[in-house]
């Protein structure tokens, strides 16, 4: 059934509900309907009241009705679950929460890479992370699955693919009675899962996330929500921008990474269809369409909350902003929270509020409780480290994408960036050995290797939210060029340290516990703070490309020295208050030292002012960008966070 349609049938039966409640309330007694109406009011909240040292610990392996690695045989998927012993002495059937993983055994989960542990018996003893500890003795079973070619399941490792999709969607039919499940990889005795009730979420950070994205995206029915934190939302956008190379490797190297010894042996042939439809090049090819979600945000039946941390450099913004899009176009029920942190997850920066906030979400949304939850704001941003607002819906009401256009300045690469259309050229050679930080330390001066614009301050804060675009035409002296385009935020700030280790978080050795514990699993973790930097300037928004890419988003080809070329950088999502006084910048240059690869040439490349421009989501609209009268700068080398490290391309693994 179409989302729409769907949505109608609930609402037109929400209405009717509330009229029969309507009409029986007016038929009872003053204080029965009284009481009637308190108890309709009254919050409603999952209790911890089932033993959690006594909960069933058990693994099943279940049916993926596909044969990834050749053997003859459909590949068994491992599921470890934990769920209360009390309801299964009952006979009631309970809603399960579920995360999908390749790293279980290879990298670990959370912010202290947790893996998997097993008894003697092979049963599991500690799953990862909190969520069975938290939610098991609030009534919830909780399953940790092993994607195709990980851990204990079979198969193997197709980063994104369908074997990865297929892994979960399987334990998803399974719980719905629509798979065979198996009490053991390789034999041949069933097992149901009769004590489940079908109602599915799903939930994880990176890989995770990005899994159950793709399970969302076959809009598998019996799957009610899904919570991605710092998901990849098209495996194509993970790798490359527009033909430009993120990594020095591909999917390949990925799987290797975190296949299991038993997979590393046998999946050499699908490692090959990995690399051969992967190439370098950066074209699109259909091992690309395979692993973009975003095209099938239309199938998707669940509930979305989103969580991104808006200086994520490894799972780049572009995913979440992409896929709320995508979402918001058909319909979808959906929530999110921004954070300032790089690729963490909200229980390590806000995670009292984030737990009560995710029991809430699972409560509505897999117990039907009505708490109000989906009543509340849509978004929850982070402004400044541990301060956070809240939007009605996301992207506000009124905003709009307003063209701002660079101009040239009294230096060579030392512009203006307003509203008007500017005039002339400005000249950059491509210097793969500086990065975004390099450039914006040194907006205010004249320097060989970037363009910079920079607005007037500001005569009142600028918001930012959404997706920016940068569109630039440039004349290379080469076959071949990379073009970044940066946004940056000129004034003094205290922000999150995002380029240091922990990426915007301090851990500390105290602990905090979040449910019961046994002795081989404890639901005690440690503490963090916000790691902070002052800053003079703050970069809030990216995009690459490789030109030859100018004809053809999905597909290059070799420029022509001396000919101009068009092309549009998509620049990430954001949520950013450019606070008055302080001035917007717009910087065009080559290589981003570690976020992109450089080249196979050096070129010099001249911008036609006229013909680039930037298209930004101000709230707000157009009258949003005042600025006032002020004097030139001073030239000055402004102070930032350190240069983006090189990331290994292992989205969520403890070796990214």
């Amino acid at each position: 059934m179409p989302i729409r349609a769907r949505r109608t049938r609930i609402l037109w039966r929400t209405l009717l509900t509330a009229a029969l409640a309507a009409l029986i309330a007016g038929l009872m007694s003053p204080g029965a309907a009284q009481g009637a109406a308190e108890a309709s009011r009254m919050p409603r909240e999952s209790r911890p009241v089932y033993s959690y040292e006594d909960a069933i610990r058990e693994s099943v392996w279940v049916d993926t009705r596909i044969d990834g690695d050749a053997d003859g045989e459909t590949d068994r998927v491992a599921v470890d679950i934990v769920r209360p012993r009390e309801l299964d002495r009952r006979g009631r059937r309970i809603p399960v929460i579920m995360d999908a993983s390749p790293y279980y055994s290879c990298c670990g989960r959370g912010n202290e890479s947790q893996k998997k542990t097993y008894d003697a018996n092979g049963n599991p003893v500690q799953l990862p992370l909190y969520y069975d500890n938290y939610f098991v003795p609030r009534g919830y079973g909780y399953v940790a699955v092993d994607l195709a070619g990980t851990n204990r399941s079979d198969g193997c490792v197709d980063v994104g693919g369908r074997s990865d999709v297929q892994s979960a969607k399987a334990v998803v039919d399974w719980l719905n009675g629509r798979a065979r499940g198996y009490t053991s990889r390789t034999g041949t005795e069933r097992t149901r899962a009769t004590w489940s009730n079908g109602a599915t979420g799903m939930i994880g950070k990176s890989y995770d996330g990005t899994v159950a994205q793709g399970v969302a995206a076959t809009g598998v029915p019996g799957l009610r929500t899904i919570v991605p934190i710092g998901a990849i939302s098209s495996w194509y956008d993970y790798y490359f921008a527009k033909g430009a190379p993120l990594y020095g490797s591909g999917p390949d190297r990925l799987a290797s990474g975190i296949e299991s010894p038993e997979a590393r042996a046998r999946c050499g042939a699908v490692k090959q269809r990995l690399i051969e439809g992967a190439p370098r090049s950066g074209d699109w090819t259909p091992l690309w369409s395979e692993r973009d979600h975003v095209p099938d945000a239309d199938r998707v039946r669940a509930s979305v909350f989103v969580v991104h941390g808006m200086q994520d450099l490894n799972v780049r913004t572009k995913h979440f902003g992409q896929w709320w899009d995508a979402l918001a176009e058909n319909g979808v029920d959906r929530k999110i929270w921004l954070s300032q942190a790089g690729h963490v997850d909200p229980f390590d920066l806000r995670r009292a509020d984030w737990v009560r906030t995710l029991h809430r979400w699972f409560d509505h949304e897999l117990l039907g409780y009505d708490n109000g939850v989906d009543r509340e704001p849509m978004a929850d941003i982070e402004r400044a480290p541990d301060r956070w607002s809240t939007d009605r819906v996301w992207p506000p009401r009124g905003t709009r994408a307003v063209e701002l256009r660079p101009a040239k300045g009294t230096e060579p690469g030392v512009g203006t960036l307003g509203t008007r259309r500017g005039k002339g050229t400005e000249t950059f050679t491509d210097d793969p050995r500086l990065s975004e930080t390099a450039w914006a330390e040194q907006i205010d001066m004249s320097t060989p290797a970037k363009a910079g614009f920079t607005s007037k301050p500001l005569a009142r804060d600028l918001r930012l939210s959404g997706s920016s675009t940068v569109t630039v035409t440039a004349t290379p002296t080469t076959r071949t060029a990379h073009l970044s385009a940066v946004l940056v935020d000129l004034g003094p700030d205290t922000i999150r340290d995002y380029a240091a280790a922990g990426e915007g978080i301090t851990t500390l050795p105290e602990r905090t516990c979040w449910g019961p514990s046994t002795a081989g699993d404890s639901s005690c973790f440690k503490e963090t703070r916000a790691n902070t930097a002052d800053v003079d300037y703050t970069i809030f928004s990216r995009g690459w490309a490789d030109l030859g890419n100018w004809a053809d988003a999905r597909r290059g080809r070799p420029l022509t020295p001396g000919k101009p070329h068009t092309i549009t950088l998509d620049l990430a999502a954001t949520d950013h208050v450019v606070p008055k006084g302080h001035r917007l910048a717009l910087i065009v240059a080559g290589t981003d030292r570690n976020l992109i690869e450089a080249p196979a040439d050096t070129p010099t490349l001249t911008l036609d002012l006229a013909r680039t421009s930037a298209k930004l989501p101000l709230v707000g609209g157009p009258g949003a960008f005042t600025t006032t009268a002020s004097g030139t700068p001073r030239e000055a080398r402004l102070d930032g966070v350190a240069p983006p490290r090189r990331i290994n391309p292992v989205p969520g693994g403890s070796t990214s």
